[in-house]
């Protein structure tokens, strides 16, 4: 049970560095929405958005993970980071 235990101080440990990630991430994007204001930019990018995915699909499957869900949580962190830029 001690393992147990261990192994999961360490997933509480990776959880609050990608929380940590997630904010920095959304921290990048409200200035991104800034300057796309300044810029009278559209706030989506589609072409951008495509690239994301397709991009952490690669790299998911390329680190053996399930490419169809991290497909899914990028589309909740892009959702979520957009909302910042508005």
């Amino acid at each position: 049970m001690e393992q147990i235990n261990q192994l999961r101080e360490k997933i509480d440990d990776v959880d609050e560095q990608v929380l940590v990630l997630l904010r920095q991430r959304v921290e990048i994007c409200r200035t991104i929405g800034i300057l796309k204001k300044k810029s009278n930019m559209a706030i989506q990018d589609s072409s951008r958005e495509n690239y994301v995915y397709e991009t952490v699909k690669q790299k998911a499957a390329d680190l053996g993970l399930d490419s169809k869900k991290i497909d899914a949580i990028y589309h909740q962190i892009v959702n979520m980071c957009s909302s910042v830029q508005n």
